[in-house]
């Protein structure tokens, strides 16, 4: 098949008219029309069905379609590639993670890998549903566990607890439970246990919630759990990773706690040379380590 028929294929297609295709290839829409008309006919089928509203793709277009998404989203990795310089780090890098880590511990760094490397851009995407990075829905990921797919290149950043934790000022006002038992005199925050998240998490809170609990406020991420806490509504189950930017709030239960948490930074092995990739990996790891030296240091004060 003709390479720019297809590319004119999925503009229409993408766009939903002759008239916004051409605007987009900035070909007229006699031109855009002649070219679907002359790969329909060397398909030998109808690939729209044309009405006064628009184009809507049929069966057979739908296929098509679906094959030339595939083809961009590769050929975008592949120029990507290319663009990427020897020696400096700019252009677009689209990261995605879960809502409570991305804004919560990846966000608030943010500044520091801007301030050396100010032409990159980073879309950062935070959402529950894991991005298909081979794909290409992604250019790099920092998941709760191990990715499965084989062709990924990963690395293990770290782990973390999921624990209870409170404001001094809630604690003050309603006392502090030396129990689980205790909990029916508190009002618990935590994410519905069936909601998306980290398993280790859910295990906890379903543990957390046989016990007859006070009252129970759940969040569908742990951004929302953090404000309630930090607003004196409650005791809140979070990732521990929290006590370094929110040094104020106060474990609770401290024998309380999930299973460890493995976080992951993973990114397609088509994109091993990539510069982009290259320079935020290492801005994560860097920050993983100052992380861990600053937890290091705070558990040595508490103990002394």
């Amino acid at each position: 098949m003709d390479w720019d028929k297809l590319r004119i294929f999925h503009a229409v297609a993408d766009a939903g008219s002759l008239t916004h295709a051409g605007d987009t290839l900035h070909l007229s829409q006699s031109a855009v029309s002649r070219q679907i008309r002359a790969l329909e006919e060397g398909l030998n089928t109808t690939l729209f069905h044309r009405h006064a509203r628009g184009l809507i793709l049929t069966e057979q277009g739908e296929l098509l379609f679906d094959a030339t998404k595939h083809m961009t989203k590769r050929l975008d990795a592949a120029a990507a590639r290319i663009r990427d310089s020897e020696e400096e780090v700019f252009g677009e890098l689209r990261v995605t993670t879960t809502i409570g880590f991305g804004s919560l511990w990846l966000a608030p760094r943010l500044p520091a890998l801007y301030a050396k490397y100010p032409d990159l851009r980073i879309d950062l995407m935070l959402e529950e549903r894991v991005l298909d990075l081979p794909m290409r829905e992604a250019d790099v990921a920092i998941r709760m566990k191990e990715p499965s797919q084989a062709d990924l290149i990963r690395r293990k950043l770290m782990a973390i607890n999921m624990r209870l934790y409170a404001s001094p000022s809630y604690l003050e006002k309603n006392g502090t439970p030396q129990s689980l038992e205790e909990l029916s005199e508190h009002r618990l925050i935590s994410q519905n246990a069936n909601s998306a998240q980290v398993s280790a998490g859910a295990v906890l809170v379903r543990e957390l919630t046989s016990y007859d609990v006070g009252s129970h406020l759940t969040v569908n991420n742990y951004f929302g759990v953090l404000q309630g806490v930090i607003h004196d509504l409650g005791i809140g189950v979070l990732p521990d990773y929290l006590t370094q930017d929110f040094p104020e709030m106060v474990r609770v239960l401290p024998n309380v706690e999930s299973n460890e948490v493995p976080v992951f930074l993973a990114y397609p092995e088509e994109l091993r040379q990539s510069k982009r990739i290259e320079a935020f990996r290492e801005f994560v790891t860097e920050e993983v380590i100052a992380h861990r030296k600053r937890l290091k240091e705070s558990l040595g004060a508490q103990a002394g």
